[in-house]
Order: structure tokens, then C-alpha cells, then sequence
């Protein structure tokens, strides 16, 4: 019986160097989790879709901003600053903003000034 651990024999197979169990190295989950940090540390990290929806709003327009890789509570700060700014209602979950009515340029204008790409 061979007492050749897997990840011995994948790493000698690759030429790479084996963690031991002790390693303080973040899991995935950990990392997923560190990567998201607030709004505004990743502000101009990704590109953020500003659409215009109407289906399923009875007739109503509503300017929906999705892409934000960070967690709720900084989307909701963020949505916060919009809604004021702009007068206007809504509401964050989900990691997307969404703006009652037809605001798409007056939305990428704020957030443009707040460091964000759209």
C-alpha cells in the first residue's frame, strides 16, 4: 500500500511546493471575501452597466446600475449618495442600484464624479 500523499505526488509531479496543513494562506472563500471590500476602494476597478428597464414595472421606468463587486452595505452607501443627490427613489440589493425613473445620464455623471467607470 502505497502512503504516497496526493498532494505530495501533485506537487512533484508540477514542481510546485506543497502547503502544509499549518500554512496561513486564505482559503478561496476568504479571498472572495477580501476581494470585495467596500465601494470605494474598488472604484475604478471594474466598469459599472447603467440600463433603462420597463418590463415588469407596470408602464414605470426605472435606471438599474449593476457590476459592483462589493458587498451590500457599501452598494447601499452608494445608492444613498444617488438617491440624494438626484432626488429621486430607490433602493440597493443584490450588488445593483435601482433609480425610479429615466435618470442613465444624470446616474454615470454622479458616479463618474464619485471615481467610478461606466
Amino acid at each position: 500500500m502505497d502512503t504516497t500523499d496526493w498532494k505530495d505526488a501533485l506537487g512533484k509531479a508540477f514542481n510546485m511546493p506543497v502547503p502544509e496543513a499549518g500554512d496561513n494562506t486564505p482559503d478561496k472563500g476568504e479571498q472572495a471575501a477580501n476581494d470585495k471590500g467596500d465601494a470605494l476602494q474598488q472604484q475604478g476597478a471594474r466598469r459599472l452597466s447603467i440600463v433603462l428597464e420597463r418590463k415588469g414595472r407596470g408602464g414605470k421606468q426605472a435606471t438599474i446600475v449593476t457590476g459592483f463587486v462589493a458587498d451590500d452595505e457599501a452598494v447601499k452607501q452608494v445608492a444613498s449618495q444617488l438617491k440624494r443627490k438626484l432626488g429621486v427613489g430607490g433602493s440597493a440589493r443584490g450588488g445593483e442600484i435601482l433609480i425610479q425613473g429615466d435618470f442613465r445620464q444624470r446616474v454615470a455623471e454622479e458616479l463618474r464624479a464619485l471615481g467610478f467607470k461606466c
